[in-house]
């Protein structure tokens, strides 16, 4: 264990994604999607865990936790403590949010599939979006604005 801190500063000059302990994610997909199963790599690069499920009724998943037409995407992740994380949210927002969680958020969304999040790269392509917070009264605020395709792994 000591030797392992040691590697943790070295691991971040290096670019390498630290995570202070592994964090367990439930993740609801359709079979097909091959950009949610990229996406979930990105979140084991930075020391989550996954669990994959596949429901029948997956818009009532969906409705159920919280996510509208407006705020969703292809994929939903739930937290061990409940949060959601609807679409290509970075790694590295889902780790901050976790780590303090804002008062009356249920979570945080990536509406859509911007090209060049998480899951969605194309190359050099990248569409700048927001990464929304989703409150518990069912209005969202601008968590994060990713501008270049470098920020969402800073």
């Amino acid at each position: 264990m000591i030797r392992a801190l040691y590697l943790l500063p070295l691991l971040a000059l290096l670019g390498k994604p630290v995570l202070a302990a592994e964090e367990a994610l439930t993740v609801y997909k359709s079979p097909t999607c091959g950009c949610c199963i990229v996406w979930i790599s990105h979140l084991e690069e930075y020391g989550f865990t996954a669990t994959v499920n596949h429901p029948d009724d997956f818009n009532s998943v969906k409705k159920k936790l919280g996510i509208t037409s407006r705020t969703a995407s292809c994929h939903t992740a739930v937290s061990e403590q409940g949060y959601v994380f609807e679409g290509h949210v970075p790694a590295r927002y889902i780790e901050a949010f976790l780590a303090k969680p804002p008062t009356n958020a249920i979570g945080l969304s990536v509406p859509a599939m911007p090209v060049g999040s998480p899951g969605m790269e194309a190359g050099d392509r990248f569409q700048p979006y927001d990464v929304l917070q989703l409150n518990d009264d069912g209005s969202t605020s601008i968590y994060a604005s990713v501008k270049t395709l470098q920020q969402q792994y800073e």
